[in-house]
């Protein structure tokens, strides 16, 4: 099925040079969508440009960091540039931090660090996209949230609170922008198979697969197809929303 009959469309992925932001730049090329593959490390973004351009897509590769509040205006330009405007953009960039720790073991600097990447970065990159959408009356923005915002997972305080932020964050934004045809939600993955994922102790891992009824991770073309599905204009009614990808996790 192709979420995208009426292109061209234009979608920024933040994060693109791996994991979920690779696999759903991917997937919205293969529906015909250009695509902006921006993240920090731009060889990598690179190489997921190549990806799509190889598969038959449109693809540019752009270097962004939203821990530098001065990389977001020059790289949206850049997309905009390229594909006259922004559609919609899909904020993947993340970290889980120190993980394992007790709340008192925490260290502040590795907290500010998930804080700035994680949260202060959704809102950053919202508060420079969100005019360029407001001069089409038109905009899908999403940001990649997690169960653990919902219910907090042991030994990743850092990462579950910065999650939450996010989820409280498109809620109030959804509603600022509920008029405009601009919808803001985010979206609540459980385990997914992703390099962030892979890195954690297996001890933290196999505790949060344990909790899925589905006793198994997400898999990334599950994660792709749902995020596209997000930020095309066929979901048109639903904004301020935390949508759950969770195996059956997720209790509210």
């Amino acid at each position: 099925m192709n979420y995208f009959p009426d292109l061209p469309y234009a979608v920024g992925v933040v994060g693109a040079g791996s994991g979920i932001g690779r696999a759903v730049a991917g997937f919205l090329g293969r529906q015909g969508v250009s695509v902006a593959c921006l993240d920090r490390n731009l060889a990598e973004a690179e190489k997921t440009a190549r990806a799509v351009v190889a598969d038959g897509g449109k693809a540019v590769a752009i270097s962004i960091d939203v821990c530098d509040d001065s990389s977001l205006a020059p790289a949206l330009d850049r997309m905009e540039q390229a594909f006259s405007r922004i559609h919609g953009v899909v904020n993947c960039a993340g970290i889980t931090g120190h993980t394992n720790l007790k709340g008192h073991e925490v260290d502040m600097d590795d907290f500010d660090l998930v804080y700035r990447i994680n949260l202060r970065g959704s809102m950053v990159l919202s508060k420079a996209v969100l005019p360029r959408m407001l001069a089409h009356n038109y905009g899908r923005l999403l940001h990649i949230a997690s169960i653990a915002g919902k219910e907090g997972n042991a030994g990743m305080t850092a990462y579950s609170a910065t999650k939450a932020g996010i989820i409280g964050l498109v809620k109030s934004l959804g509603k600022d922008y509920a008029e405009t045809g601009i919808t803001i939600n985010a979206l609540a993955p459980a385990v997914i198979h992703t390099p962030m994922v892979e890195a954690l102790p297996k001890a933290t891992a196999d505790h949060i697969i344990s909790k899925i009824p589905m006793r198994r991770c997400g898999e990334l073309d599950e994660a792709a197809a749902m995020i596209a599905w997000i930020v095309s204009p066929a979901c048109s009614f639903t904004t301020g929303f935390t949508f759950d990808l969770s195996g059956g996790r997720a209790t509210y």
